[in-house]
């Protein structure tokens, strides 16, 4: 017999039954909340009471004139005024300080939270009335909107409370003038006060509210034939039929429906939700906060964005114990500490207690596209330093989600700044084909990548994105874990309480059910990638992304704002001889032997360079006033540093200027060679009959250039141009000649294999391109443009010079704009390398007033290959010139550093930059881009007048055999000309090169500078001294190379370093006569770190090998 129990069926039914129109139950959800319905749905009912009168709210307000950004101590000693709700403020840009008291009456204490609102329609940031900064307030209406401050208990029971506001007259994505984000700013925007609200929030309230959206994202997110998608749309439907605004006991019984889909008793367990359930989730919940440097703002707004937004987050932290937040940029936290000095502090204690989690090991979230392999180099070792210095610890995870592209040269650089995890996210742009992958890099370093499923690093922790985090992965037969990263960003606010309250709930429906994968909290990014490293075997699970990681998207940022590309590359190049220099001078001492290595100015440069290396050129024009203007300190704080090392190594010496003395019998010009190569180069100087060229060279194993005589062995052997009986004009040495025919280049042959190197029907130089993408405009540069190419001629020729250099000016006209071109022809070649081929040179300097207009130079090349290559960090990429794939196409316009090339067997040519890093090869039409005129985020960008220069470079040779990379060094690093006295006793003139390297010309010796942990201040003879080297192998393959080390160097020992110059293996060092060498093995692409212990710095008396026997020999103390 049965024992179930009988449940009676009825026999007749006259109800009409419960079948629903699907489609309309859930269209009825968005009723719920405002809107129409505002005024009896759940919005009338989420607040108790709201006072804003004068007995209850004192407002006074002070308004920092202009654009001045006061510190608290500053603004509180001034006079403030009566204030009231309603009032604007502004302009844009504009800080106004507010004082607040409030009175609370005394019957709220019965309420479980009493706040207080405060929307100024603009960014705002709450302090106590002592300065320490409380939390960020984001005014308006939008998804970011953050307007309530929680009164503490103790001020409730008090019955009074006061605090203090200021708020900046800028939206978090700026002032955009007419609403679209990258439209130019609004510099007269005034936003309203709209509420300064003494409230009591009914907390149920909104807690149903909380309940009611992770409902709805249920519903919209699970597919329609789902149990889970059903069930939270009955509940969601019975939850509007229950709520009764006019009975305020109907949100209990609402609440407690939600327990059918999130669980009994759920919210009693608060974080501890997150303890149930299956033990592994899928889904790693974890804050951020991205924050671009400057954008749509400046720098100093990011400033005050950085401790809005962290000062929030640390007051979810008290609320929400298994909230955990990650932010990078060292940068950032630099100015917290200086300028929220205890809200750094208050970080600083988060940081410790595991809650707060710097990532990223970098200065800041830089491009990677752009900057020189030292100079990201510099972005880890100063990030790493700083973070270790401050909170005990280095970073782990290199964290790039926003950057426009990632060289392949990241890799090997993110593990030598002891890093091996790399979390990035831009490149769902494209139609990438993994989420969680080995990126193996140009030299064959890995580093374990993830690229969050849920394509965005600001995701509002939805149900969507949670579900999207499995739904959207790529990989799942390798990996099923995803990183969800969460929080307003790029403007910042980072997460905000809805977010967590989401969290929670989408944990307690995954405790139940397994229609939502499982989300976790209170972990660490590294415990993230950890996790991935054991469950994917350390990566042999995973597939492999070999090489750069290329955005198929914002390509015209190599091109927009050029003056800022061109202040990048100088200063990078500036930099490294200061480096070089002061190493010299500090070890030397020839002349000053109190002479000290000034490690702080070089670094506070280094700080500019790398603040400014958000380098796209998409942001509004105030940000590049502000790059200009740190530039231009570089410049001359650079240009000091290195007249005072010439004080300690040349000390009579003067710098060659514009306004140069004829030189007579007792002045000679020498010149200092920064670079690790011989050379040969033309210099102009003044002669008593106007202005002649000479030839100075620097020869192996020397630095030091002098002028040569005969470097010509008769006039057939210079370089000429004229014009000839057809009207062209013809430039002609004894190793090329160039035809330009009405305007445009028309042949080019290299004269010793008689092979021409323009194809018949085609001709070269500069070209115009409408430029109109899509929407982007600062951004993109679209495929279609190449359709629109307008030849330009160089018309105009005015003959300069003829000898060493044949030099012609030369004048193009388009539109409202002017572009004078100086075209030269050398006569000797562009490096001393045997059978190097000279440069053809074009100086512009362009007057550009056009809009929406690309300019370009090209040259049609007989040369086949499908394949160009073009300099990246620390080596070169290859990149195809043809359409076979989508992918192929995609790289219509590629990012190069000072040089591309397209070359076959036995002969190529390269295009040579100094400040350019925009370049395309389709076919065989190889291109370098000069400007661009976008109208958006910034009005006026690139207009007016600017100075650039290139090369074309012909070269015997395929690229693997050429001097293409040390030719394009070169072009990049003048010789530092300087006068003196013929009588003067100079030994740096007579001495050796330090340190130079032999057997492997592939190997570039790129940085000489002093130990990151060097004694810089003692004078003592233990003072701990030391020189550290970076060499990389430039063309990708092995090498076995000798460095020599000067035996003036009393080194102690020698070792290999990371670049944090962390000691990794100590070298045998080998003597050689009168000085000593390494032997270092390389393979392609390998950058290495050697460090130089010094015994003592060498001192005033001392010698260089050869020099004049006036002196004494060398002797190893550090002062006389």
């Amino acid at each position: 017999m049965c024992s179930h129990q009988n449940v009676e069926y009825p026999k007749t039914n006259y109800d009409p039954g419960a079948k629903w129109i699907k489609h309309l139950t859930k269209d009825r959800l968005s009723t719920f909340n405002g809107g129409h319905f505002a005024d009896v749905n759940l919005a009338s009912v989420l607040f108790v009471h709201r006072l804003d009168d004068g007995n209850h709210v004192k407002l006074e307000v002070w308004s920092a004139p202009g654009l001045e950004k006061p510190s608290f101590e500053e603004a509180m000693k001034q006079k403030f005024r009566s204030a009231k709700k309603g009032e604007a403020f502004g302009p844009s840009w504009t800080n106004h300080w507010w004082k607040v008291s409030v009175k609370i009456p005394s019957y709220w204490e019965q309420y479980e939270r009493v706040q207080f609102e405060f929307d100024p329609g603009c960014e705002a940031m709450i302090y106590t009335t002592d300065g320490v900064p409380l939390q960020g307030i984001t005014g308006g209406f939008g998804g970011d909107r953050r307007v309530e401050y929680i009164i503490p208990r103790s001020a409730v029971k008090a019955g009074t409370h006061s605090f203090v506001i200021e708020s900046s007259c800028n939206g978090m994505f700026g002032v955009p003038w007419n609403g679209d984000t990258i439209a130019p700013p609004d510099m007269n925007r005034f936003f309203q006060l709209a509420s300064a609200d003494l409230v009591v929030p009914r907390m149920n309230a909104w807690g149903l509210l909380w309940d009611f959206s992770t409902l709805r994202e249920i519903v919209d997110t699970l597919p329609g034939n789902t149990a889970l998608q059903n069930r939270a749309l009955s509940v969601a439907n019975e939850i509007m039929n229950v709520f009764d605004n006019t009975d305020l006991a109907s949100i209990p019984r609402a609440r407690k429906l939600a327990e059918a889909v999130f669980g009994e008793a759920w919210e009693a367990k608060g974080a501890g939700i997150y303890d149930e359930g299956v033990d592994r989730a899928q889904i790693w919940g974890i804050g951020h906060c991205h924050i671009d440097t400057a954008w749509l703002w400046p720098y100093r707004v990011t400033q005050q964005k950085v401790a809005r937004s962290w000062s929030t987050q640390v007051d979810l932290m008290e609320r929400y114990p298994e909230h955990r937040f990650t932010c990078s940029q060292a940068q950032q936290y630099k100015w917290l500490e200086q300028l929220y000095p205890p809200l750094f502090e208050r970080v600083k204690k988060r940081i410790l207690a595991g809650q707060f989690h710097p990532v990223g090991g970098s200065w800041v979230e830089n491009d990677s596209n752009m900057p020189s392999g030292e100079a990201l180099s510099r972005q880890f070792i100063f990030g790493q330093r700083f973070f270790e210095s401050r909170f005990g610890k280095r970073c782990e995870t290199a964290w790039l989600p926003d950057s426009f592209g990632l060289t392949g040269a990241l890799p090997q650089l993110i593990r030598l700044a002891d890093m091996k995890y790399f979390f990035t996210q831009k490149l769902s742009c494209n139609v990438f084909p993994h989420s969680t992958f080995n990126w193996v890099g140009i030299d064959g370093t890995q580093v374990l990548c993830h690229m969050t499923p849920v394509d965005t690093y600001t995701a509002q922790a939805t149900v969507g994105d949670v579900n999207k985090g499995i739904t959207n992965h790529k990989n799942l037969e390798s990996s099923d874990v995803s990183l969800l990263v969460f929080g307003n960003g790029d403007g910042g606010g980072g997460p905000l309480a809805k977010m967590l309250e989401n969290l929670r709930r989408i944990r307690a429906v995954s405790n139940n059910s397994r229609e939502l994968p499982p989300v976790n909290m209170g972990h660490s990014v590294e415990d993230f990638f950890e996790t991935l490293a054991k469950e994917s075997h350390a990566g042999k699970k995973l597939p492999n992304w070999n090489g750069e990681l290329y955005l198929e998207f914002h390509r015209g940022t190599y091109t927009s704002h050029g003056s800022i590309k061109k202040g990048n590359r100088k200063s990078e190049i500036l930099l490294r001889d200061v480096e070089h220099l002061a190493t010299l001078a500090s070890l030397y001492k020839f002349h000053s032997g109190d002479y000290n290595y000034p490690n702080e100015r070089i670094n506070d440069c280094w700080e500019k360079v790398l603040l400014n290396q958000l380098l796209p050129g998409s942001a509004i024009g105030m940000v590049y006033d502000d790059a200009e203007k740190l530039y231009a300190e570089v410049r001359k704080d650079a240009e000091d540093l290195i007249e005072e090392a010439y004080g300690a190594l040349l000390p009579k010496s003067v710098a060659k200027s514009n306004v140069d003395p004829i030189a007579g019998s007792g002045i000679r010009l020498v010149g200092y060679n920064t670079t690790p190569f011989p050379r040969r180069d033309i210099i102009e100087l003044p002669a008593s009959e106007g202005r002649i060229n000479v030839i100075m060279e620097c020869p192996e194993g020397s630095h030091v250039a002098h002028p040569i005589m005969n470097a010509l062995n008769s006039p057939k052997d210079g370089a000429f141009a004229s014009m000839n009986d057809a009207g062209d004009l013809v430039f002609q040495s004894p190793f090329l000649r160039m035809v330009i025919s009405d305007g445009r280049i028309s042949s080019l042959v290299d004269v010793e294999l008689d092979r021409e190197l323009i194809p018949a029907g085609q001709t070269g130089g500069l070209v115009i391109f409408d430029d109109r993408p899509n929407y982007w405009d600062a951004w993109d540069v679209e495929v279609h443009h190449l359709e629109t190419a307008h030849p330009l001629q160089f018309t105009n020729y005015s003959v300069q010079s003829s000898g060493c250099v044949a030099s012609v000016l030369a004048e193009v006209k388009y539109g409202q704009s002017t572009i004078k071109v100086k075209i030269s022809l050398d006569a000797i070649a562009a490096t001393m390398k045997k059978e190097s081929r000279p440069l053809i040179r074009f100086d512009a300097t362009v007057d550009w007033h056009e809009r929406h207009k690309f300019l370009k130079f090209e040259v049609p090349l007989s040369i086949h290959n499908d394949v160009a290559t073009y300099e990246t960090q620390f080596g070169h990429v290859q990149r195809p010139t043809h359409k076979n794939t989508t992918w192929d196409m995609a790289k219509f316009e590629v990012c190069g550093h000072k040089y591309a090339d397209l070359s076959e067997y036995g002969y190529g040519v390269a295009i040579l930059s100094e400040s350019k890093y925009g370049f395309s090869c389709r076919g065989n039409i190889l291109r370098i881009s000069l400007l661009r005129a976008a109208t958006a985020p910034d009005a006026e960008q690139d207009q007016g007048m600017h100075e650039f220069s290139w090369a074309v470079m012909p070269h015997k040779g395929h690229f693997l055999e050429s001097d293409v990379p040390q030719a394009a060094y070169l072009f990049n690093s003048p010789l530092h000309l300087r006068y003196i006295n013929k009588d003067d006793y100079a030994p740096l003139l007579e001495s050796k090169a330090p340190f130079t390297v032999e057997g492997a010309p592939n190997v570039l010796l790129e940085t000489i500078k002093r130990g990151l942990d060097d004694d810089f201040e003692s004078h003592e003879n233990n003072a701990y001294v030391s020189v550290v080297l970076r060499l990389y192998e430039a063309f990708g393959g092995h090498a076995q190379a000798k460095l020599r080390i000067g035996g003036h160097i009393p080194l102690k020992k020698v070792v290999l370093t990371n670049l944090l110059e962390d000691e990794t293996e100590e070298l045998e060092v080998h003597e050689d006569g009168s000085t000593s060498f390494v032997n270092l093995k390389f393979h392609g692409f390998e950058v290495k770190t050697v460090k130089i212990p010094i015994g003592r710095a060498i001192s005033p008396d001392a010698q260089s090998e050869g020099a004049s026997s006036r002196r004494g020999s060398w002797v190893t103390v550090d002062k006389p």
